[in-house]
């Protein structure tokens, strides 16, 4: 396995990109590794190329192709996700590095993807697409309108970016649709209004970027504050514009736990492991860190390997006594569930629902429910585990209901013995991604030359570790 080390050193002054006259920023040394310092065996590699093949059909047949839309999940009547659109951009590229698909297709998906949103409504009215550059959470299959009176979504509107922002990276070549691709792929970026959404001084989060806008009663007045999965949008707001990134990502470190549920698992919290694993999508964390990181000596990767390791012993250790959990069967993150028609005795059960655990003092909710995403999702954090974990699930799991066309389904309970139905676009995002970053670090290595998305990193405080 490939596990040669590169560096890429670049400086970039605040002094140029605050206009101001601060003094220039000391260097930061990214280091975005070709793949995760493992060697994966032979059927490793075997059971990876399963995983990803299956999970990328969910890329290829729960979408619009003319419009680039991806459904939230795959039952007949889903609307489309714009975070699942984001995240199908890098699996069409892992199918074309892998030889599943070919180069032309997933440019055009990403150009059909490109093409409906710059052309899309952009207003305050309430079937609109999106409005001062940002999306509504979920649109119209057909005819990519709003759906369900759902917020202008922040974060679901960074996920869609970054996967087109990891495009315009991957796709350099010099013909006309490589080259419109990059250029659509910034102008879709430069045009998002982020002071707009930025929360005043005066606000309970000052400056942070509120939760969501809805043009029937305005702003969410909760702003993104840490920790969570939103890190990557004050990077990525930060490199494209917003006035008060630096301020407002104050704001969100502000907000941190810090606890060490077991010994040697000290980690900033967040239960659901989604938390610790979509910035890590598109962001190579090891060896740099923020002002906060670097008073605790460890970067986010090192986070999110505890955070993993963490629900790992907590399955172990099964605090609240469900049927099936153990040091093999286990991952808590947001995902479907069994519902309350299952309720019996003192158990309760949910539908969808945000699951999660950083040890017996820390749960966000546990009821019996384990989704197969919390483990792919943090496939390079802990590969050893993580693959034992995926392929005990499968073997176990899989006939009885839990492996299907798209490969894991979103979740089971093996209290209830139930089954979900439905795939999740944004489920099975991290799992193909992350195997791939895993393996070859692909979306990390393009993902990480864009200077954009560096530039963001600096001003909101990262520096080499």
């Amino acid at each position: 396995m490939n596990s040669i080390r590169f560096n890429i050193i670049f400086t970039i002054s605040i002094l140029l990109v605050l206009n101001c006259t601060e003094k220039e920023s000391a260097a930061v040394n990214y280091k975005p590794y070709q793949s995760v310092d493992y060697t994966l065996s032979g059927q490793d590699e075997a059971f990876l190329d399963t995983l990803q093949f299956y999970t990328l059909q969910y890329f290829l047949e729960e979408i619009n192709p003319e419009l680039g839309l991806v459904k939230d999940r795959s039952s007949a009547t889903s609307p489309a996700s714009i975070a699942a659109m984001g995240f199908a951009v890098p699996a069409w590229v892992i199918g074309v590095e892998r030889g599943w698909m070919e180069r032309y297709q997933a440019v055009q998906y990403t150009l059909n993807m490109l093409n409906f949103l710059m052309t899309s409504s952009q207003s305050e009215d309430e079937l609109a697409t999106g409005y001062k550059g940002f999306y509504y959470h979920f649109l119209d299959m057909e005819k990519g309108q709003r759906q369900w009176k759902c917020e202008l979504s922040t974060v679901d509107t960074a996920w869609l970016i970054a996967g087109l922002r990891f495009a315009a990276q991957y796709f350099d070549r010099g013909d006309d649709n490589e080259a419109l691709l990059r250029k659509l792929v910034d102008d879709l970026t430069l045009r998002i209004d982020w002071d707009w959404f930025t929360l005043s001084e005066q606000s309970e989060y000052p400056f942070t970027l509120s939760m969501g806008w809805h043009p029937e009663k305005g702003f969410n007045s909760h702003g993104w504050r840490g920790f969570n999965e939103a890190l990557y949008i004050y990077a990525l707001a930060a490199g494209s514009g917003m006035t008060k990134a630096k301020e407002g990502y104050q704001t969100w470190l502000s907000y941190y736990r810090w606890d060490e549920p077991y010994p040697g698992m000290a980690h900033a919290l967040f239960e659901p492991l989604f938390g610790h694993q979509y910035s890590h999508l598109f962001i190579d964390f090891r060896g740099i860190a923020d002002n906060y990181m670097r008073t605790k000596n460890i970067d986010y990767f090192e986070n999110a390997r505890r955070a993993t390791l963490t629900q790992r012993l907590y399955g172990r250790d099964n605090p609240m006594k469900w049927t099936g959990y153990d040091s093999l069967t286990w991952g808590w993150t947001a995902c479907d569930g069994p519902g309350r028609e299952f309720n019996f005795d003192d158990r309760t059960f949910r539908t969808y629902s945000a699951r999660g655990n950083a040890g017996p003092d820390h749960i966000e909710y546990d009821d019996g429910t384990i989704a197969p995403t919390a483990a792919g999702g943090s496939l390079p954090f802990a590969p050893q585990e993580t693959l034992a974990a995926l392929k005990h699930m499968k073997q176990m799991y899989g006939k009885k209901g839990l492996w299907g066309k798209y490969g894991f389904l979103d979740s089971f309970n093996p209290t209830l013995n139930w089954y979900n139905k439905d795939y999740l676009g944004i489920d099975q995002g991290p799992i193909i991604i992350m195997a791939e970053n895993l393996r070859s670090g692909l979306i990390w290595k393009y993902s990480m030359k864009d200077p954009l998305l560096r530039k963001g990193l600096e001003i909101i405080g990262f520096q080499s570790l």
